[in-house]
């Protein structure tokens, strides 16, 4: 089989591996369908992060289950399946109260299982898959089309974490919410916050084609400045007062200061971003009662409510790929996001 392998900073190839086996009964072998490059990804791939050369990479694939151990009984061979970015059994403490993405069983693809196997990364041709009842979950109604296709893989981690950060901020009907953030899972907040009924939505980006697609997810209004620039326009389109809801989906030092000083008092913000170098601003949220709520997004608990909107066409999130390519296009597609010519990468297998 052949799996995209990191290398090095700004160095991913395709690589010929040894298929996957079934280590453990609870696994799952699942042939990839579509997969794609996050923004945390490239993160290591910068070389800000770390990462061990010569391991598999990716979290975030559709797939059709090949084989299934011994005791797997929701899942069964030929089904279409998500595979949220994190993989968790369902069933312990962390699972059972609403947060999969904390399983104490579970872990990330490309990582070790909790017997110690190693886990594959989600870019290759087959997956084997974890803990297989508790993290994937068959798609009704067998194979997709093309473009259902692309927005069932966004399932897999960003349109999640877009709709957690749109939660947390608390956005309800009739509220005005601001997104920070205009790549993948910012845009994906902006179709959360008009799925939770947000009447205003403004988008901060600088970017005309990223700014298009957040008018046609549902954003009202766009400011194109940042940092500090952008904060006197936010409070002009409030008259001075702030938004309900912030969504913070960078993970920065700037975007986090941006966000508590548009919140209004009273509000939240729901923050996802991986943070980088950023740090709350404790005396602005003191002094207006600015709460911060957020993190890793169970993804796997959002997923069957989101899909149902999905297979009804009430979302379509795969707008949001506009690299499109198959796996030797990934390495291709690491240093268009890199560069911002793409706003998300994605392959066809």
């Amino acid at each position: 089989m052949r799996a995209v392998v990191f290398n090095g900073v700004h160095d991913v190839s395709v690589e010929e591996l040894p298929d996957p086996e079934i280590h453990l009964p609870t696994d799952a072998i699942v042939r990839v369908l579509a997969t794609c490059v996050c923004g945390s990804d490239l993160w290591y791939y910068r070389g800000e992060s770390e990462r061990k050369p010569g391991s598999r990479i990716g979290h975030e694939f559709v797939g059709v289950v090949e084989e299934v151990g011994s005791a797997v009984t929701t899942v069964t061979v030929g089904d279409v399946v998500i595979a949220p970015f994190a993989f968790s059994d369902g069933t312990c403490p962390n699972c059972v109260f609403g947060y999969p993405s904390s399983c104490i069983h579970g872990g990330m693809w490309g990582g070790r299982d909790s017997e110690g196997f190693r886990v594959d990364g989600g870019q290759g041709e087959l997956v084997r898959a974890p803990l297989a009842d508790g993290t994937l979950v068959v798609v009704p109604g067998g194979m997709p089309s093309e473009e259902l296709l692309t927005s069932l893989l966004a399932l897999t981690d960003v349109m999640g974490t877009g709709h957690h950060a749109a939660v947390c901020a608390g956005v309800r009907p009739g509220s005005t919410v601001a997104v920070v953030g205009d790549g993948a899972v910012g845009l994906s907040g902006v179709i959360a916050a008009k799925r939770l009924g947000a009447e205003r939505i403004i988008a901060l980006s600088r970017h005309a084609d990223r700014q298009a697609l957040a008018r046609e997810f549902g954003a009202t209004d766009v400011v194109e400045q940042r940092g500090p620039d952008a904060i006197e326009p936010v409070l002009a389109l409030t008259v001075g007062v702030g938004v309900d809801a912030v969504l913070e989906c960078v993970g920065t030092g700037e975007s986090m200061a941006t966000a508590f000083a548009i919140a209004r008092p009273g509000s939240r913000v729901g923050y996802v971003g991986v943070p980088h170098g950023a740090e709350v601003p404790l005396q602005a949220a003191f002094r207006h009662n600015v709460g911060l709520v957020g993190g890793m997004a169970p993804v796997r608990a959002y997923i069957p409510e989101l899909l149902h909107d999905v297979l009804d066409g009430t979302i379509v999130p795969g707008r949001l790929f506009d690299f499109r390519g198959g796996l030797d296009d990934i390495p291709a597609g690491y240093a268009a996001m890199d560069e911002r010519r793409a706003i998300k990468a994605m392959a066809r297998l």
